[in-house]
Formats: C-alpha cells, sequence, structure tokens
C-alpha cells in the first residue's frame, strides 16, 4: 500500500503547486503600491530594524520574489512600464483598462501612475494619471511638508516646528525633509488611501474587481506621526559599510547628482543617522495602512478570492556609496520588494529574476483574463507554482545615461559614453569593485554587453527617450 500511497501523494502535490484550485479561483486582484521603497528595508527581505509586520505576513502567505527589478529608476517611468507592461512607451491597452475591457470594476486610490511628491498630494490633482485605466478614481490629498510637528531640513541642518519657510514642491532640499507628526496620522494621504481601499472593497466586495491602492511613504517628505520616529532612536542608527575612495572606479555618468558632497548632508554624520531613521518610520507608518488593508480584505472574507501583489516603483539610496534619492542604475535603485498571495499557490521565496514588467500579465493569467499581444513582461504564474522555475535569465532596467542588465551572478551598467560597470555580485554583492577594466573579466564584461545588446533589441528599446 505504501507506493499507491506515495504516488497518490505526489499527483496531489503537483496538482495543487502546478495549478490555481478550482475551489479557490482568482476573481480579484488587489494591487498596493509603495513609493521609493528599497528592498532591503523590509523584514520579509532581511532587515531586523525596520519594522514591517504587515507585510511581512503577506510574506507568509505569498511568494517574496527576492530578485525583482525595475524597469525605470524614478517614478514616472517605472510606474508607466508597469502598467502598461512595456519597456518604454505606452503602446496598447494598460493594466486596469484590460480589467476594465472584462467587467471587472476596475479603481485607483492614491499615487499609481507618476504623481509629483509632495506637489500633487498636497493639490489633491490627478498627476499624470490615466483616466482610461479606472472605473474610478480617488486622490488622497495631505500637508506634506507643511503636516505640524517637529520639521527637519537634514543637509541644511534646520530643525523647527514653525509652518513657514519649509522646503516643499519644487523646492532643492525637499528630499531630506522629515516630520515627525503631532497627530494621530489618520489626515495623511497613505491612511486616507487605506480608508478608501476598505471603503471601496466593502462596497465591491460581491463583484470581480481591480483595486490599485498607491501608498506614497516612503518617499519625501517623510512624514509619519511621533510613536513610528519613537521606534527608531536616530543614535543607534547604523550607516552604510563606506571603502575608501569608493566612487574613483565609478564612470562620470555613474555618479547621481546627489551626493553627499553635492547635496551637503556629508557635513552632518548625525543627520545621516536620522535620515535612515525618517525612513524607517515613514516605512513603518507605510505599512500600517498595508495592514488595515489587508485585515479588512480578511475580514470581508475576500482573501479566498483575491490575488495580493506588493511592488515599490523603484529603490533608493541612503548613502551608500554616498549616493542618495534615485536615478541611477545601482542595486539599491534597480532592486524592488514584489509579494503575490494568490488563492491556489502556495507561499514560498523565490531567486528567480523577474521585472516588473512582469506584473500585468501575472495578474491577467491569474484573473483568467487573456494577456494583450502589447505586453512585453512575462507571467510568473509558473514560478507562483514552482519557486524553482524561470521565466528570464536576466533583467533590464533602463535610464537616460544608460542602461543595466543584472544576471544570476553579475550586474552589469553600459552608459551613453561608452564607460561600464561590472559587478561579481556573489562577491560583492555591495557593489565595491568595478570589474569592468578588470582583464580577468573581459569575457565577461563582453558576454553581459552583448546579452544587454540583445536585451534592448527584443525590448525595442530606444537609448534617446
Amino acid at each position: 500500500m505504501k507506493q499507491p500511497l506515495l504516488a497518490l501523494s505526489l499527483l496531489l502535490f503537483l496538482g495543487s503547486s502546478l495549478t490555481v484550485s478550482a475551489d479557490e479561483p482568482v476573481r480579484n486582484v488587489l494591487l498596493i503600491v509603495s513609493d521609493d521603497l528599497k528592498a532591503s528595508a523590509l523584514g520579509c527581505y532581511g532587515n531586523t530594524v525596520c519594522q514591517t509586520p504587515n507585510i511581512d505576513r503577506l510574506a507568509k502567505r505569498g511568494m517574496v520574489f527576492e530578485r525583482t527589478y525595475c524597469q525605470g529608476t524614478w517614478c514616472a517611468p517605472s510606474r508607466q512600464s508597469f502598467m502598461y507592461s512595456r519597456y518604454q512607451g505606452k503602446q496598447g491597452t494598460n493594466l486596469g483598462e484590460h480589467f476594465r475591457n472584462h467587467q471587472r470594476y476596475s479603481a485607483r486610490v492614491g499615487k499609481i501612475y507618476h504623481m509629483r511628491v509632495p506637489g500633487d498630494i498636497i493639490d489633491g490633482t490627478d498627476g499624470q494619471d490615466v483616466a482610461s485605466s479606472w472605473t474610478e478614481r480617488f486622490n488622497s490629498p495631505g500637508r506634506e511638508a507643511h503636516t505640524p510637528g517637529d520639521y527637519a531640513c537634514l543637509n541644511q541642518n534646520i530643525f523647527t516646528t514653525e509652518l513657514e519657510g519649509r522646503q516643499s514642491t519644487g523646492m532643492p532640499h525637499r528630499a531630506f525633509v522629515s516630520v515627525s507628526h503631532e497627530g494621530d496620522g489618520s489626515d495623511q494621504p497613505d491612511a486616507k488611501t487605506a480608508a478608501k481601499t476598505i471603503e471601496l472593497l466593502r462596497e465591491h466586495k460581491d463583484e470581480p474587481f481591480f483595486i490599485a491602492a498607491g501608498l506614497v511613504r516612503p518617499h519625501y517628505p517623510m512624514v509619519a506621526p511621533q510613536p513610528f520616529f519613537d521606534q527608531y532612536p536616530w543614535a543607534s542608527m547604523q550607516l552604510p559599510e563606506t571603502v575608501e575612495n569608493d566612487q574613483q572606479d565609478i564612470p562620470k555618468f555613474g555618479i547621481p547628482n546627489s551626493t553627499s558632497t553635492k547635496n551637503g548632508i556629508g557635513q552632518y554624520v548625525d543627520n545621516q543617522k536620522r535620515m535612515w531613521a525618517a525612513y524607517y518610520a515613514s516605512v513603518t507608518f507605510m505599512d500600517q495602512q498595508v495592514g488595515r488593508i489587508l485585515d479588512e480584505l480578511k475580514r470581508l472574507g475576500l482573501d479566498d478570492n483575491t490575488a495580493v501583489v506588493f511592488i515599490s516603483d523603484h529603490g533608493y539610496h541612503l548613502g551608500e556609496h554616498e549616493f542618495w534619492l534615485k536615478s541611477n542604475l545601482h542595486e539599491e535603485v534597480t532592486r524592488v520588494p514584489m509579494i503575490i498571495a494568490a488563492p491556489g499557490m502556495k507561499p514560498g521565496r523565490t531567486q528567480s529574476l523577474v521585472e516588473l514588467v512582469d506584473l500585468y500579465p501575472t495578474a491577467a493569467e491569474l484573473a483568467g483574463l487573456p494577456i494583450p499581444t502589447s505586453v512585453q513582461g512575462k507571467s510568473l504564474v509558473p514560478v507562483l507554482a514552482d519557486p524553482q522555475q524561470a521565466v528570464r535569465t536576466a533583467a533590464l532596467s533602463l535610464f537616460k545615461k544608460g542602461n543595466a542588465l543584472r544576471t544570476e551572478n553579475f550586474a552589469y551598467i553600459r552608459y551613453t559614453d561608452g564607460t561600464e560597470e561590472l559587478y561579481d555580485m556573489r562577491q560583492d554583492p555591495e557593489q565595491f569593485q568595478n570589474l569592468a577594466p578588470n582583464p580577468d573579466y573581459q569575457n565577461t564584461r563582453k558576454a553581459m554587453s552583448s546579452q544587454l545588446d540583445q536585451r534592448m533589441a527584443e525590448a525595442g528599446v530606444d537609448q534617446k527617450k
């Protein structure tokens, strides 16, 4: 009897792990998008300081994609790319519109396509939103840097509670602003987004839906209620490892506009620690809003038929290599979190290389919808079924000054002036040693360059765009 039972057990295992169970169909898709969130800030990606209990519990019931890469290195191109599943441009039907075209209610709450933060958030305007995506759309306004509380402009070493003179929309130092908020946080954009998303879940629980909730934290200004700052005493923050002359082997186009020297924060070591504390505080506040949404989804019984996707648009630098912010092609910017929890799929973790453009075809296939021919991404359903599966051998990221390719073992960057960076990510995951000039790595460099050419040609990438 042991062999038949073993065969039956194996059959049941394969059946449950390779298909979405007919008893637990994916009727709905809930997409949650964070802003400027580096993967390494989350507990489920190995961070032991930043507290993200709600995203972590989603990770425990979903698939954690440990090697997800964005296609655009700042908000606008990245968000456009995953909403259209295109490396460049807006050809074809976007993700929300595709669900609408198949009789699904489609709604946006907060920032999904690009919005100026803080400008469009303060004004409560739509930014670069695409109206065809949505049955309904809702903005989540807030006061941002003008929120009452302890304000800091950390690269200028300014601390005040006065509301006048704060760095805000279009101002040069706005990226280094934090506000420890006096209130309970209910007036903050992300709290409003969570509240409206909960309302929509209740209203549309009996019909198929695609709801996209866009959270703006930890994007600057890093605003959160005081208790969230209290969790991260700035003096205990550990700054990134540094090496002497770190930038010497990085090409000119690889040095971003915001460095410790250029932006002035290099003068204030304590304020660099305060930046980390403020970033973590806003991440944890954002995580609380994710928890509110997930709690309501469970309370309504919708987690039995709803695929939940959590991503960020791109990563972020907080002093690594003395780099700050985004808009460059190094690992802290290009690597992003992606968690997909789908009914009928087992939880797990995967090292498979994936891209944010893969979100669209994955959501469509999970919901039983066709995948449009305009889509350039690849469905990740095979990886959801088996984390050992791979749908691609490399991930492509794009920037106006060059392009990058991430393979299992190497990260390669080639700039428009022909200069290059190459890193062995097994030996040098923090990218301290550029191997592009190293004679011992010329075969690897040439192979990566050729592979990048091939990927760009397949994607139809025009470097001028």
